[in-house]
């Protein structure tokens, strides 16, 4: 039985979220408490390994249902393999993206279509879903220029995608806003890096605080 705090991160490209997470985790196990850092697609062996056939930038003939497909495929594996287990366990899972990454990338950005790739991906998670998710905004020609910047970063193929792929990414993110306003906390992530962590920080450690877990 599930047991512990499922809490996700979402956004565009460059918007700083795996950064934020990382000292998020480490601050959260500073104060004692129970915190496992993960990330989608990949978190374990299997699903890295999809991950490194997604997002190479050779890869440029994959088709969009293919993707919808394979990320699903990661994520079931990580959520069996890992997030599952740590959830009934009663730890507080911080998972680099997660479902809404699906939905707004491939099913609004690739215009699969949101319900087509909700239909594939509730096979895959049965029912998981995140008790929280912080959504960091930012403009995408804010976010790119970022990675453009950020050398020790890695370009993958979703990063090459021309500007109006993200833009479409972003329009995907705010339908999600709309739709799960009780799940999902928008973030404004083009302020200065200090300011959005503790942003962030505040919302999960009363999060955690309101819901401890069992």
């Amino acid at each position: 039985m599930r047991q512990g705090l499922f809490i996700t991160v979402e956004g565009p490209e460059g918007a700083g979220k795996s950064t934020i997470i990382q000292k998020m985790a480490d601050e959260l196990a500073e104060k004692g408490i129970d915190v496992m850092l993960t990330r989608e697609p990949g978190g374990i062996s299997i699903a890295e390994e999809i991950r490194e056939v997604i997002l190479n930038p050779k890869n440029t003939a994959m088709d969009e249902r293919t993707e919808a497909l394979l990320y699903a495929a990661a994520r079931r594996q990580h959520l069996a393999e890992k997030v599952i287990p740590a959830l009934e366990k009663g730890g507080i899972v911080l998972c680099d993206r997660f479902l809404d990454s699906s939905l707004a990338y491939q099913g609004h950005a690739r215009g699969i279509g949101m319900d087509e790739v909700y239909s594939i991906n509730k096979f895959a998670i049965e029912n998981t879903m995140p008790d929280l998710t912080l959504y960091f905004d930012v403009e995408p020609d804010v976010g790119l220029g970022r990675i453009s910047k950020h050398k020790g970063r890695e370009v993958n193929r979703l990063d090459l995608e021309a500007i109006d792929f993200h833009e479409r990414v972003r329009e995907g993110y705010f339908m999600l806003l709309d739709q799960f306003p009780d799940r999902i906390t928008k973030i404004d992530a083009s302020r200065p890096f200090d300011d959005v962590y503790q942003n962030a920080f505040d919302i999960v450690e009363k999060f955690i605080a309101e819901r401890p877990v069992k």
